[in-house]
This record gives C-alpha cells, sequence and structure tokens, in this order.
C-alpha cells in the first residue's frame, strides 16, 4: 500500500481520528457547484485539476483537496482561506502553516481510485490509507485466484460464491463474504523480509460491494492513556468511514477567488473518463 503521508500539528482539546470518504465517481457537479469549488482552492491547485483530461479524474482531484482543508479548517482550526497547502518534490501535499501546538503531530492521507476519495487522519500516529475498487486479481483467471484463495472459506461458502453466476458475480460474492459493507476487520498483518511487521496496525472495510479500504497505523503515542475498553470503543468509532456529499465538503470553505466562467467551459469539455482503472495524484 502506498503511503502518502503528509503532516499537521493543532492546539486544541484532544483530537480523535477520523475517516471521510467523498463519491466523486457518482457527484455530477452542477455549474453552480463546479465554480464554486474551483474559488475555495488555491491557483495552482485550481490549475493542477483544470489540466486533467477526464473529468473523473478532475473530480476526484478536486474531492481531495476540499477534503483537506475541511480537516484544517475544523479540526485544526486555521480559517479556510489562511489554509497554505504545499507539494513535497514527491508531489505529497502537506500544510505549510506554521502552527503552535502542545499537543503531538495530527497525520492525515488522502486516496483516490474507483468512485471514492477517502481520507483518514489521526493523532499521535502516523497514517496511510489506500482505496481499491474490485477488479480482476490482477492477471490471473479468477479460478486461479480462487485456488490460491481456498482456504480461506468453508466448502458451504464457496459453494455459495461459485454458483452466483459468471466470473464477475463469482468475484463479486467472494468479496462480500470476505467483508462485509461497514465492519471493519483490524485483523490484517503484515510480514518484512518474513518477519511479522510489529509496528503498523491495519484496519479494512468495504464502503459499498464494491469498494475496499485500508488503513495503516502506526504505534499509537497514547496507549495506556485510556482503560483498554474506552481505547477499542474509541477505536472501533473512528475507523469506521463516514461518506460526506458535496455540501459538507464545503460547509467551512471560504471562497479565495473570483468566479471564473471558463474553467466551467474547460470541465465541461473532458471525457467523463478513460476505458480502464487507473490511479492518479489527489
Amino acid at each position: 500500500m502506498g503511503m502518502r503521508l503528509c503532516r499537521a500539528t493543532f492546539s486544541s482539546r484532544r483530537m480523535d481520528g477520523l475517516r471521510w470518504a467523498f463519491g466523486c465517481g457518482s457527484w455530477q457537479p452542477s455549474r453552480c457547484e463546479w465554480l464554486l469549488a474551483a474559488r475555495c482552492v488555491q491557483a495552482e491547485e485550481r490549475e493542477r485539476i483544470g489540466a486533467f483530461v477526464f473529468a473523473r479524474d478532475a473530480k476526484a482531484a478536486m474531492g481531495g483537496r476540499l477534503l483537506i482543508r475541511k480537516l484544517i479548517a475544523e479540526k485544526l482550526k486555521i480559517p479556510w482561506n489562511e489554509i497554505q497547502l504545499q507539494r513535497t518534490t514527491k508531489g505529497k501535499p502537506f500544510l505549510a502553516n506554521p502552527v503552535l501546538t502542545t499537543i503531538p503531530n495530527f497525520n492525515f492521507n488522502i486516496s483516490h481510485q474507483g468512485d471514492y476519495t477517502v481520507l483518514a487522519a489521526e493523532p499521535n500516529r502516523q497514517v496511510g490509507v489506500d482505496i481499491m475498487k474490485t477488479n480482476f486479481p490482477g492477471t490471473s483467471s479468477v479460478t486461479e485466484f480462487f485456488r490460491i484463495m481456498n482456504r480461506q472459506f468453508t466448502d458451504h461458502e464457496w459453494k455459495t460464491i461459485n454458483m452466483a453466476g459468471d466470473e464477475w458475480a463469482q468475484l463479486d460474492m467472494f468479496y462480500r463474504h470476505w467483508m462485509r459493507v461497514g465492519q471493519v476487520s483490524k485483523e490484517t498483518i503484515m510480514f518484512l523480509d518474513g518477519d511479522q511487521e510489529e509496528a503498523w496496525a491495519f484496519e479494512e472495510t468495504m464502503l459499498d460491494d464494491n469498494h475496499h479500504v485500508a488503513v495503516a497505523l502506526s504505534k499509537p503515542d497514547i496507549v495506556g492513556k485510556y482503560p483498554v475498553q474506552l481505547q477499542e470503543n474509541i477505536n472501533q468509532e473512528q475507523s469506521q468511514f463516514t461518506i460526506l456529499a458535496f455540501k459538507d465538503l464545503i460547509s467551512s470553505a471560504i471562497a479565495m477567488a473570483p468566479e471564473d466562467p471558463m474553467y466551467w467551459e474547460n470541465f465541461q469539455a473532458k471525457q467523463e473518463k478513460t476505458s480502464r482503472q487507473h490511479r492518479v495524484p489527489v
């Protein structure tokens, strides 16, 4: 899982982690919405988004910018129009504002694929997020993929999967058995050069029947500060993704530029999407 880690610090009460998702694929922005969104991001971000060939990519990137700015405005209490985002030499966004702090780092990370842009944020621990839309497993056949995964289910479950219909239907049924929508699994472990990597924990969940999200978390700095049961309840609540609508993305927004009608014309001229799945920087 590629990690695009960004860090920011804050000076308010103790913050809880959060998980947000925006349905950029199903978003069909009106002229008013697209021009408003464009007014609420920095000039270089607006130019970068406008340069995408496909509307799907532009919407994913716009959703990512708005998610980050919403996070910083609402959780770090920096006014929307004062937020300064920059990119590292590798293109990763980070908060450039100097922020005084008496509390440890607040980390955030975004990812996009398929129909969603997702954001995960955590205080006191590094975080990475990745989203995958259900597709055929690599270059192998579904039959070969199922053979490799044979031990994961009972005979009855495999019978249900194999009776689902064509290969696409079987693959969809496989993922439905693998993880239920809204259920968070924390049993995944990672091995590095044959050794179990204990410095990181993982959360996996399904946003819907076709989108799987994985969150990687470093060991928290706050372990031991809360009773075990309370900490488990906090972690479970924070692990659930909240689906945001466009109105949620701009609920704290402050326009930073005048309206540019040509930006809408540029967007309308874009083809909606490519013929195959791909990733774009958001």
